[in-house]
């Protein structure tokens, strides 16, 4: 065998390991798609840890709260993440509120917190409850009613429409 010929066989042989190499590994979009998937992931667990810190919290909130409003806010929790389980709890000013992408949407804020004579449901900019060029973003809440239940599912709803 000549030279040229041993040295031709040698080449090839090794772009033919070179190809098999290559062939048994991740093409760099595979790997890239496994590292994208991978932060997808991790956020996912950081935001359902989150969102059970979250909502940890606002019970915890809502179990200092002295009676009736303790239950009032106990069925707005209800009605607000049945309605839109897009939304999660967390506290803010130490108030139960729901939260949309780290941005407040709603909030419930305590009558006797604050020394007020009806305690409140506010909405937030981050809500889309516009109408014309004026719409209500609070609501004096005395009693749930199934009305006001209602009414509110109904404006939760829109607020992450």
């Amino acid at each position: 065998m000549s030279q040229s010929a041993k040295k031709d066989t040698q080449e090839s042989a090794r772009s033919t390991a070179a190809l098999n190499k290559k062939s048994r590994g991740f093409t760099a979009e595979e790997k890239a798609a496994m590292k994208e998937r991978a932060k997808e992931m991790k956020a996912e667990a950081r935001a359902n840890k989150n969102r059970a810190e979250g909502e940890s919290d606002v019970l915890a909130k809502i179990a200092e709260m002295p009676e009736p409003e303790r239950a009032m806010a106990r069925r707005l929790h209800e009605i607000i993440t049945t309605s839109a389980p897009v939304l999660s709890p967390k506290t803010w000013y130490g108030m139960p509120a729901y939260a949309r992408d780290g941005k407040i949407v709603c909030f419930f804020q305590s009558a006797q917190k604050f020394n007020t004579r009806y305690a409140t449901l506010g909405f937030n900019d981050t809500a889309n409850l516009d109408e014309d060029s004026m719409w209500p973003t609070s609501f004096a809440l005395k009693e749930l009613t199934a009305a006001e239940e209602a009414r509110i599912s109904a404006l939760v709803k829109k607020a992450v429409s």
